[in-house]
């Protein structure tokens, strides 16, 4: 990215390159309509406004992760605030119950909605990484968006294929 761009620019080319990522992303961390397209408005917001310090040291891809997971994760912690909710990390959520009819969802939509489902019920840090991991992300650069060490990322990455064939599995002998 030219550096001398100014800040509509520098906008314009972020949203034009990585605005389906964006979409992405704000469908996994909100699934209610409104609430998402309130997301993504701020998640554009928040990227115009940073483009001003955008300085170059990082890929532009990766700053705009960084602002857009930052944004997400801020969101659904207020959401899940304000309606008493608690987030699950890894650890535990391999011991909640799986609430998923496989018989009531068929074809791809299942294939997709079921591991979003299980994604959407993990807090903001390993959400971030999952859903890195489905931009397909190395674990060295989703370590750079997160602040994690890229072994931290990995173990990450590691429980959640296991956890996710678990539940496949379970979901195929019901």
């Amino acid at each position: 990215m030219d550096l001398s761009a100014g800040q509509d620019e520098r906008y314009a080319i972020a949203a034009a390159e990585f605005g389906g990522a964006m979409e992405r992303l704000a469908r996994a961390y909100e699934a209610d309509a409104d609430p998402r397209r309130d997301l993504i408005q701020d998640i554009h917001v928040a990227l115009w406004r940073s483009l001003a310090a955008f300085d170059g040291r990082c890929s532009l891809r990766t700053w705009v992760y960084c602002v857009a997971h930052n944004i997400a994760a801020s969101h659904v912690q207020h959401r899940r605030h304000w309606r008493g909710e608690r987030s699950a990390g890894l650890e535990t959520l391999e011991h909640l119950a799986d609430t998923d009819d496989p018989e009531a969802a068929t074809g791809e939509r299942q294939a997709l909605e079921r591991p979003m489902a299980i994604i959407q019920q993990l807090g903001p840090p390993d959400r971030q990484v999952a859903l890195l991991y489905l931009e397909d992300l190395d674990a060295a650069a989703i370590g750079e968006i997160t602040g994690l060490s890229a072994g931290a990322v990995a173990t990450k990455i590691h429980r959640l294929k296991a956890l996710l064939a678990r539940r496949f599995a379970e979901g195929g002998a019901k």
